[in-house]
């Protein structure tokens, strides 16, 4: 890898490489690419590609209302409420 590669890879990452830490770069930038050559040499045959690390199943429930209206009780504890909701001291002039 030379430094134009270094600086472009930079670029399209959206990297700030100074001047003076293109070489520094250009070694990081080597040792990932023969790290991903290591894990290139992993045998994945027969291992089934993974959706989430988490293999449980979402049990999913039937979407329907188990409780509302109850807009009373919910504003039985509000300091100020107005025509059936929240109300709140104005702060904006």
């Amino acid at each position: 890898m030379d430094s134009q590669t270094v600086t472009k890879i930079a670029f399209l990452s959206r990297l700030k490489v100074a001047d003076d830490k293109i070489e520094s770069t250009k070694e990081e930038f080597t040792g990932i690419l023969r790290w991903v050559d290591q894990l290139k040499e992993v045998n994945t045959d027969g291992v089934e590609p993974l959706v989430s690390v988490n293999q449980n199943n979402i049990i999913m429930r039937k979407d329907e209302v188990t409780d509302g209206n109850k807009s009373a009780e919910i504003l039985a504890n509000a300091p100020m409420k107005e025509y059936g909701y929240f109300a709140v001291p104005k702060v904006v002039e």
